[in-house]
């Protein structure tokens, strides 16, 4: 199977997961203080460890679905645009963030193809340096601002929350009984 293949884009705008909770996940965005997601992150990054090193990690469940591999990969990688983000947002007055195609990306890094032990490495360093990041925030910081590409905004405060959302999601994800 080539990269990306029988693999749809995620063309949803996911910041209403700020204002209710996830049907799917049933993450509550209300429920959690931003200085609790950096512990959060270092916490799933270590599940990480296991569900890359579980058999079959690399092998899609179904068609149309990524396989444990790809959701670390980018699982991963929203870390590393998340910790640049904030970064920005501490650095900047109102920046505006890069466009990043998550679907581009797992093509690009042919996702499916990339060693999970590697991967499950490059998810820790990832998610260490961003909950390292959130833990550097100055407690009057937190409303500082950023702009996406597409326009929604985002205070340190709410994209802490937004990204929280991604890594509980994903691990929603990877979880093979969905009732």
């Amino acid at each position: 199977m080539t990269p990306g293949e029988g693999i749809a884009p995620d063309a949803k705008d996911w910041t209403w997961v700020l204002d209710r909770p996830c049907p799917q996940c049933g993450f509550d965005a209300a429920l959690v203080h931003p200085t609790d997601v950096g512990a959060h992150i270092r916490r799933d990054a270590n599940e990480w460890i296991a569900r890359l090193a579980e058999p079959g990690a690399t092998n899609r469940p179904a068609p149309g679905v990524w396989s444990r591999l790809e959701y670390g990969c980018h699982v991963r990688d929203v870390h590393r645009i998340f910790d640049h983000r904030v970064r920005l947002m501490l650095n900047e007055d109102e920046p505006r963030f890069p466009n990043w195609d998550q679907d581009e990306t797992a093509v690009a890094e042919n996702y499916g193809a990339q060693d999970p032990a590697v991967v499950a490495r490059e998810l820790v360093e990832a998610a260490t340096t961003v909950a390292d990041t959130y833990g550097s925030v100055p407690a009057d910081a937190w409303s500082r601002r950023g702009l996406r590409s597409n326009g929604s905004e985002f205070t340190i405060a709410s994209i802490a929350r937004y990204h929280m959302h991604d890594i509980v999601h994903h691990a929603w994800d990877v979880t093979p009984l969905k009732i």
